[in-house]
Parts: C-alpha cells; structure tokens; sequence
C-alpha cells in the first residue's frame, strides 16, 4: 500500500542550521524532488542581502543562484544540499521513496515522504535511526489521504469536523448539541468542545500562514 510519512527533524541534522542562527526568522519551502538537480527553494525572512550571506556562509548548502521574486515577500533561489539532507534523500531513494515536499521554520525541517509499502517505510525509518537523525514521525497516511492531508488536522480531528458538519452542528440554528454530538462520536463533552476548539484554531492558522502549520494530536 503506498504510504505518505510526514516527519520533523532538526535543522542540524540536515542543514541550514547556520542560515537559522544567522536569521531566526529564515523560513523555506521547496516542492517535490525530481533528478540530479539543485531544486529551487522558495526562501523568506528579514531581507535579501542577509538571507543571502547567511547561505553563502551555510558549509550545508552551497547557493547556485538567486532571485527576484517581485512584489512577493520571499526570494527564489537554487540551492545544492551537502551532508545530512544528501544521506537522507538518498535513503528515501533507494527505498523506493520520494521526497514530496519539505518546509522549514524555527531550526526545523518538515518533511513529506512517499513510499510504495509500508516496509519500505520501517526500513528508511530504520535507517534514519542509525545515522541519528532524530526523526519525528507527525502522521503517516494513506496515498488516498493525501489531498485531505493538506489540511492541518489529524484524523480524529478531520473525522470531528465532519461528523459536526453532517450532523448540522455548524448550522444557525444549530441542528444538534454538543452534548449530543459527543454522545454520537462516543467521547466526553469537556473533550470534545477542546477537540473542535484545537481543530478550529489549526484551521484558522493554516489559513493566515498559508497552510504552514504543525500538526497536534487531539
């Protein structure tokens, strides 16, 4: 069954550590890893000409080139990886992986990982232990799940939201209680008004950070 493995690790183990202390609020984002080629990174935070000393001092990245993205608060740049990103794609790889896109914030990568099985799955996982990469499984879902998996809730949460809206709790007026929602989904009142109060805030978050938000679990 093919597999979508979303993981955090730290910015040290796979690069740009330097280019997050030079510039605490750095932030990147590049799209799905095809070839040999240094990817283009989407990359923002202070100003150009910081962010661009800061990678060029980085020994994780070696930048190829630059650019303008006008009237955008973000530069575009190519970037060729070294070291612990280097290892790590490469394991994905020759596991029958692929790497589909991969953000950083806050001295963190968050990566998005797309194997053919699940045992393809525990092998790279089991690699990723070996050479210390201090790897964070945040959700691993189905290649069905991942359009939905867009969205910043974790299944309980996604399945919550849905149950409400079927069930017309969202409606004016509304068409259920909570009471009697959570007697439907089979959990607590006090847990489940948290539950829709997580759910509502990472939506809310992600739609003011352009998607980029961690997920939590309920």
């Amino acid at each position: 069954m093919t597999t979508v493995v979303e993981l955090d690790v730290p910015a040290d183990r796979l690069g740009l550590s330097r280019t997050f202390e030079r510039v605490p609020s750095f932030e990147f984002k590049l799209g799905a890893i095809v070839g040999d080629g240094a990817p283009l990174v989407r990359v923002s935070g202070t100003d150009r000409p910081t962010i661009e000393t800061a990678l060029e001092a980085d020994p994780s990245v070696e930048l190829l080139a630059m650019l303008t993205a006008e009237s955008a608060p973000y530069w575009l740049c190519r970037l060729e990886f070294d070291g612990g990103f280097s290892l790590l794609e490469r394991i994905v790889v020759e596991n029958e992986g692929a790497i589909l896109a991969a953000r950083g914030r806050d001295d963190t990568w968050s990566l998005q990982l797309l194997f053919h099985d699940r045992e393809s799955v525990s092998t790279s996982h089991d690699l990723f232990d070996q050479h210390e990469f201090d790897v964070h499984v945040t959700r691993i879902t189905g290649i069905d799940d991942l359009e939905r998996g867009r969205i910043p809730l974790t299944e309980i949460q996604y399945e919550t939201i849905v149950t409400a809206h079927d069930l017309g709790y969202f409606d004016v007026p509304r068409a259920v209680t909570l009471a009697e929602l959570a007697s439907e989904l089979g959990v607590s009142h006090q847990a489940l008004s948290e539950r829709l109060r997580r759910s509502q805030a990472a939506l809310i978050s992600a739609e003011l950070s352009d998607g980029f938000v961690p997920r939590i679990d309920p």
